[in-house]
């Protein structure tokens, strides 16, 4: 059964730790087990009760009231509200209780239901985006199992690529041309898969290697096809530490092109960033950055 920490918790259900401290204490919401040495752990049913709470909460629900509340009761209430407002963190909560308990009906219904009610680009956007973000989470601390994975992976994919297919080939013969790569060892392609689907639906060509690109044949590829730019993703392969100096060594590969990098583990390392690399720290702040090439 998956272990999370209480930091975890606060990581993926938006709650402050030292609030779900006091919740354990004065209403017993969830309670933790611990370790021989005492260190609070919790488990797949605390994190979705929590993400259920935090919805609750967040729609006016007192968590005294929420407190004297079955589990069952809770899950009705969430499944009412859900159903009734087009909120983005109860939707994205949602689709991660979805991917935890391997429900793909219910998981498709509601990014189906997003997509209908805001279009897929502002979906991708404000739903799709932070939602592999919560999973680039849940990957990094080791509590996505294979079987989640491939289920997530296999559904988003889908949707993706359909929309990337869906859309027409850049009209201006002068169109420039991103390539898009993972570093070696990077199996987590959805983000990049979501930057390619951006950068079309924008006007740019793409270039797409996907995953796991060992370094000299990036540079073989761009020998033979010309790449005004490029963009990767860090998702879970490479240690932080080693992040700066793959980097750095993008920029003296390609002094001649602006690379763009993001992905969850850019957070966690300290870079000081070349002058023709550019940090990418959503996906809104990146199509900003489009209009200005």
């Amino acid at each position: 059964m998956t272990r999370y920490s209480i930091t975890d918790l606060e990581k993926l259900s938006g709650i402050k730790a030292h609030t779900i401290r006091m919740w354990e204490k004065r209403y017993n919401i969830i309670e933790p087990e611990r370790t021989e040495t005492n260190i609070r752990y919790y488990h797949d049913y605390d994190l979705k009760k929590l993400l259920n709470i935090s919805i609750l909460n967040r729609h006016g629900f007192k968590i005294s009231t929420i407190a004297k509340m079955t589990d069952h009761e809770i899950n009705d209430k969430v499944m009412e509200i859900s159903g009734t407002t087009s909120d983005y963190a109860t939707t994205i909560n949602n689709l991660v209780i979805a991917m935890l308990e391997l429900d793909e009906d219910s998981f498709d219904k509601i990014l189906n239901t997003s997509i209908l009610q805001l279009g897929f680009e502002h979906c991708v956007t404000h739903i799709l985006y932070p939602f592999l973000e919560k999973i680039g989470m849940l990957w990094l601390i080791g509590t996505v199992n294979p079987a989640q994975e491939h289920f997530i992976t296999y559904l988003i994919r889908q949707k993706l690529i359909i929309a990337i297919d869906g859309q027409p080939k850049p009209s201006s013969p002068d169109a420039r041309t991103f390539l898009l790569f993972l570093p070696e060892k990077e199996l987590h392609e959805l983000g990049l898969l979501f930057y390619s689907f951006l950068l079309k639906k924008n006007g740019f060509k793409v270039i797409y290697l996907g995953q796991s690109v060992p370094f000299n044949d990036l540079i073989e590829v761009v020998k033979i096809r010309n790449a005004e730019y490029l963009l990767t993703y860090f998702v879970a392969a490479m240690n932080p530490k080693e992040i700066p100096g793959y980097i750095n060594k993008l920029a003296e590969a390609f002094p001649d092109k602006k690379t763009f990098i993001t992905g969850i583990q850019l957070k966690q390392a300290e870079v000081a960033f070349p002058k023709n690399v550019i940090p990418v720290d959503s996906a809104e702040n990146f199509k900003r950055m489009l209009k200005d090439l």
